[in-house]
């Protein structure tokens, strides 16, 4: 079945004149949306200083992990904020309020930290469990749009995450409170990550599903091509060479000599040396290699080899074994 999502305003009382200014005002409605959210975000940076940094350095210190909680919306908040900061080098987990005050209050112990998200401060489930979490020793930072608020007062800290309305028409979803809410948590993550030196190797460590763990985990022998090698001898011609170059679709020749590399010649290579030879074909390779070319270890990392590729400016690397033998092409450029 085929779904038409195409606005139509072609009925008599609206017309093309009303349609087209319908799209209009439409337009301008979800533009001023990003440009509210954006300034209720913005205006964050006004709202921090030495209690953020105290924040920073308390979630730092923390032996045991970081529990995040909120109900509703700002639980959704408190669930990205915990995930953001495991996978960026700081234990975290989501509590879920209701569930801690069932027992699940057990997992929180004197060696976490817990932050408490509540936009208007008075969430019941939340603030309920302040005493409980105080009489085991864990520090609370509190999340609110009202510093004054029941759990702004009760906290260790308190971060202010107040916007001046929602983006909702009705002011009444939550909706940049929330924004608000998560880009503060991003942003102690973040500083979480400036402040344990957190690095792409460390992320790595952390996604060796995704690409970026693939990348900077895997080294080139675990990638490379180590199959039948397209290789010729210097004195062989480039007509000679040419079915080597295509049967190995790679776009490149390894120039050797026995098992000695004595030079690469690439697609580029045949380019340049049209312009230059009449009679290209009958032309020895070693005329038109590229001697010495870029070689790497083949327990070089995929990622370092990836940017020497990008700093070179080339589309393959020949990867060398322990005792300098080629042993096999790696290809892994992107444009």
């Amino acid at each position: 079945m085929t779904m038409n999502f195409a606005y139509d305003f072609s009925t008599p009382e609206i017309g093309s004149v009303g349609a087209e200014s319908r799209l209009q005002w439409e337009l301008a409605k979800v533009r001023s949306v990003f440009a509210e959210q954006a300034r209720a975000v913005a205006q964050l940076a006004d709202k921090v200083g030495d209690t953020y940094l105290q924040a920073v350095e308390m979630l730092y210190h923390t032996a045991g992990h970081v529990v995040v909680c909120g109900m509703g919306k700002s639980g959704l908040v408190a669930k990205k904020i915990a995930a953001t900061l495991a996978s960026t080098g700081t234990p975290a987990f989501f509590l879920h309020p209701g569930e801690a005050y069932h027992g699940d209050l057990g997992m929180v112990t004197s060696r976490d930290s817990v932050i408490l998200i509540s936009y208007s401060g008075e969430t019941e489930e939340v603030v309920k469990l302040l005493p409980h979490i105080k009489a085991m020793g864990a520090p609370v930072v509190a999340l609110v749009g009202r510093l004054a608020s029941t759990l702004g007062r009760g906290a260790d800290l308190c971060l202010d995450c107040s916007v001046e309305k929602e983006v909702c028409p009705n002011n009444l979803a939550p909706t940049s409170s929330t924004l608000a809410a998560m880009a503060m948590g991003d942003a102690l993550a973040v500083s979480l990550i400036h402040r344990r030196d957190f690095g792409p190797r460390d992320f790595a460590r952390f996604h060796p599903g995704g690409s970026l763990g693939r990348k900077l985990l895997t080294r080139a022998r675990d990638v490379m091509y180590k199959g039948t090698l397209p290789i010729a001898g210097p004195n062989q011609t480039v007509r000679e060479a040419l079915l080597t170059m295509t049967s190995g679709r790679m776009g490149v020749v390894l120039v050797m000599e026995g098992d000695e590399l004595r030079g690469l010649v690439s697609d580029g290579d045949l380019r340049r040396a049209l312009q230059k030879f009449d009679d290209l074909l009958e032309i020895p390779l070693w005329r038109i290699m590229t001697k010495n070319p870029v070689t790497i270890s083949e327990d070089m990392m995929v990622a370092e080899a990836e940017e020497l590729m990008r700093r070179k400016k080339i589309k393959v690397l020949v990867a060398l074994d322990r005792n300098n033998k080629v042993s096999g092409i790696l290809d892994i450029f992107e444009d």
